[in-house]
């Protein structure tokens, strides 16, 4: 028997009361639904970078494709508000004369928003830039050029149909500003003698904007004066640009017909980074020389140079090119960028240059090192340096084509070009302890001096040169003593005694001839760590070796050597 069910069974109540309670919940949940669609609002401050509050800037709000919805100003105290916006996603967007657009993105409204906003300057945006590109697997950006922070933050970015946009505020720190003052005394160094002081600035803000200005004077004297200011700018994963200008003066070198050289030059370059397999550099240097007195020669050099690197992994092939031959290891000085000069056979000032050409494989983890190089060289104006054995030298109509030091005794005159073709290797290992161990061969050409068994004119003395195959090794030692803090470099080169220009001059790693050594020990350090007093010690060719002595005309003594030996010491203060 079939039992038909009653409107008023007990189970039919009860399926109709579920029901009932089940369209109330429904309809309370439209209702919740529909009361929170009501328009919101969107309000904030816009301030700079010192919190000052910006009168009349320009704030827009965007949809997430960043076009404009509606536009509001901001009032006396730096405030705006959209009081009617809907739920959803937006972007806000500052904007106010002499500042970069500032831009937050992803602001959620359900009821109300609050968006402070920070305007800056370029100057200001700068200090964010990252130093180290990111990795290959590292997330790609949806816009046409992006700058990051080094925590992989968007800081700076380049819309394709708008301005320089400001993305975040940041976590990068006030620009970090660093002096330094030197008070040295050398002896052996050509245009470098005698007590010399040098001070010098450094601001590098987060790693990525480098601002470096030194002068070095003699104090107390009419001496050498030398003075360089350079910029470098890291831009990401885009690259780099530096530009840099150095002024040497030395008034105590006297030359044929003239006295004190001056030199100036300006060097630029770009660095550019295709992710993080091709990387390149082009850029030139601009030098003229001439003598302050008596002489109106000029000596006009453009130097260009470039290079381009394909990595892939720990290894690199790169090729370079250049004209610059690199002055010393001290690239924060001027004598560290200018090329070396000298006087020719005419008499006229010239400047050390010549043509470069590497083609090389290198590998570089974090405890070792590997390179093999193979170069051609043209070289134009070698300098050529000679001790005359007592200060104050000899008389210049003697000296013919030299330029003449008479504080240190040195002479400097320009050797017969040559051309040479070789090959450079070099391994390195870091040691436990900090220390750190290098090992450099290289083979090629360099002037050999024959025996001269007989007085001559120095012309025909720099004449009878000619460059010789050989070879050269190398040693370096560095590292730093635990407990002192002592840094310290042992290094020793070997060539033929025979030779006085260096094989593969073009090479930027190379170390001083013979046995050299170099001591830093701080001896005052302040409160948060920091190094504030060093004392120096800097020793070329210790041994005295390589010197080739000869006898000129008038009974004069000239002793060559490719490095002569050359101390240096005093004190560094860092504050």
């Amino acid at each position: 028997m079939i039992r038909q069910g009653a409107a008023g069974s007990p189970e039919l109540v009860m399926m109709r009361r579920l029901h009932l309670a089940l369209i109330v919940v429904l309809i309370a949940a439209g209702s919740d639904a529909v009361q929170g669609a009501n328009p919101g609002a969107v309000s904030g401050v816009v301030r700079d970078s010192a919190g000052v509050p910006q009168i009349g800037a320009v704030v827009q709000l965007l949809r997430p494709d960043l076009s404009v919805i509606t536009v509001a100003y901001t009032n006396s105290k730096g405030q705006f508000v959209f009081p009617s916006v809907r739920p959803g996603r937006y972007a806000v967007k500052a904007m106010d004369t002499s500042f970069l657009p500032s831009l937050r993105e992803n602001v959620r409204v359900h009821h109300a928003a609050v968006v402070n906003l920070t305007l800056n300057t370029l100057y200001e945006v700068m200090q964010w830039l990252p130093a180290q590109p990111r990795s290959a697997n590292s997330q790609k950006d949806d816009w046409a050029w992006t700058l990051r922070s080094a925590a992989n933050r968007p800081l700076l970015r380049w819309l394709e149909d708008g301005p320089l946009v400001v993305v975040s505020d940041g976590s990068g720190g006030r620009p970090k500003l660093k002096a330094r003052l030197m008070a040295m005394g050398r002896e052996g160094t050509f245009g470098e003698s005698g007590e010399r002081i040098t001070a010098s600035v450094q601001e590098t803000p987060s790693d990525s904007r480098e601002l470096l200005a030194s002068v070095d004077f003699a104090p107390g004297t009419d001496g050498a004066m030398e003075s360089m200011l350079g910029f470098r700018q890291e831009l990401g994963f885009a690259g780099s640009v530096q530009s840099l200008a150095a002024v040497a003066i030395h008034p105590e070198i006297e030359g044929p017909g003239g006295s004190g050289v001056q030199v100036a030059g300006i060097r630029s370059s770009e660095a550019i980074r295709l992710g993080d397999e091709f990387e390149a550099e082009v850029g030139s240097e601009q030098v003229v020389a001439r003598f302050a007195q008596g002489n109106t020669n000029l000596a006009v050099a453009a130097l260009p140079f470039a290079s381009l690197g394909w990595r892939n992994g720990d290894s690199t092939i790169r090729y370079r090119m250049t004209t610059v031959m690199p002055g010393g290891d001290e690239a924060t000085t001027a004598a560290g960028w200018l090329p070396a000069m000298s006087s020719n056979a005419k008499g006229d000032l010239s400047l050390e240059r010549g043509l470069h050409q590497e083609i090389g494989w290198e590998r570089q983890t974090k405890t070792s090192g590997m390179t093999v190089l193979f170069y051609a060289d043209k070289i134009e104006n070698p300098v050529l340096e000679a001790a005359t054995g007592f200060a104050g030298g000899f008389g210049l109509p003697m000296a013919g084509a030299g330029l003449l030091d008479g504080v240190s005794g040195l002479l400097r005159t320009a050797g017969p070009g040559f051309s040479t073709m070789g090959v450079m290797a070099s391994m390195e290992r870091r040691l436990p302890g900090g220390n750190h161990v290098r090992l450099s061969y290289a083979n090629g050409d360099a002037l050999a001096m024959p025996l001269m068994t007989h007085p001559a004119p120095l012309l025909q003395v720099v004449n009878a040169m000619q460059p010789q195959r050989v070879q050269t090794y190398a040693l370096s030692l560095s590292g730093t003593l635990d407990g002192t803090g002592t840094r310290w470099r042992a290094s020793y080169r070997w060539q033929p005694e025979d030779t006085i220009t260096q094989v593969a001059p073009f090479a930027a790693s190379t170390v001083e001839p013979y046995l050299g050594l170099r001591v830093r020990q701080p001896v005052r350090v302040w409160r948060d760590g920091t190094t504030g007093i060093d004392a120096l010690l800097n020793v070329n060719n210790l041994l005295a070796q390589g010197y080739r002595p000869v006898v000129l005309s008038d009974g004069s003594v000239l002793i060559f050597a490719q490095s002569q030996r050359s101390f240096s010491a005093g004190l560094a203060f860092t504050f």
